[in-house]
Parts: C-alpha cells; sequence; structure tokens
C-alpha cells in the first residue's frame, strides 16, 4: 500500500508527520506536486513533480492510486475519486472523508462555489491547529496499524 500526498497544498507540518510515519514503518510515501518538494534521502520517501495544468497533481494520484492506498488531500472531487477506487482520503485536518460523507462535502464545496462566483465572500478554512494536527497524526497511526 501506498500514501499519496497531493503536495502542492499541504501544510508542512503535515509533511513532517508523513516523513516521520514513513520513516517508522517504510510504508512508501509518494508526494506528487507540479514542483519540487524536498523529500528525506529514505527508500520508500519519493516526490513525484507532474507537469503544471489545473489539477495535474489530482489526475495524476487519481490514475495511480489503488484499492488500500490512503491519499492525503484537501481536494473533495480527488477525494471522491479516490473513494470510488476504494482507498482512503484523509484531510490535512484528519478528517476521514468516506462513502457515507463525501457526498455532502461534494456538495458543500458546489455551493460555496456557486456562492463565491456571484460575488459572495465566503471565506477562507482557518488555520490548521494543534488539534488538525493532532486529529491528522491519530487517523494516519490508525491506517497504519491496520497495514
Amino acid at each position: 500500500m501506498t500514501i499519496w500526498v497531493d503536495a502542492d497544498a499541504c501544510p508542512v507540518v503535515v509533511r513532517e508527520i508523513l516523513f516521520r510515519a514513513a520513516r517508522r514503518t517504510g510504508e512508501p510515501l509518494v508526494l506528487v506536486a507540479n514542483q519540487s518538494i524536498a523529500t528525506p534521502s529514505v527508500p520508500n520517501i519519493s516526490m513525484l513533480q507532474v507537469p503544471q495544468g489545473y489539477d495535474a497533481a489530482d489526475d495524476e494520484i487519481a490514475r495511480r492510486v489503488v484499492a488500500g492506498d490512503l491519499v492525503i488531500t484537501q481536494d473533495i472531487p480527488l477525494a471522491k475519486e479516490v473513494i470510488d477506487k476504494d482507498a482512503l482520503a484523509l484531510s490535512p485536518r484528519g478528517e476521514l472523508f468516506t462513502r457515507a460523507n463525501i457526498v455532502a462535502r461534494l456538495n458543500m464545496r458546489d455551493f460555496l462555489e456557486t456562492m463565491r462566483s456571484s460575488g459572495v465572500h465566503t471565506g477562507g478554512p482557518s488555520a490548521l491547529s494543534q488539534s488538525d494536527n493532532q486529529a491528522f497524526a491519530k487517523q494516519l497511526d490508525k491506517w497504519l496499524a491496520k497495514r
């Protein structure tokens, strides 16, 4: 099983948590981004740079992910594709996307996008907190424990 990271927007603190976990467990960890991101010199950690372009990293992850893999992403449509392939999707805030909650998340995303396109300021997400980091690490550890 592989841990895929939608790394273009992945917070540094989350990447560091992932690096530590990959070192500890030996699980393959692949950061996918359209820019180069430094990774530790560890055989099971790699960086896959994709061409510039809208959703290029998302598309590459969706193409490569297989059942049982874990994908770290904030991108709701990518999370849906991952779930459809029987893989797991986890946000950097520790929210596990599931078949039970992904449709509601997609609907909310689409609603907010419609609001923004009509000129309504919807604000952005709050800054990542220590409790978000802990929630992420806890969910990651749960997945790793099942290996």
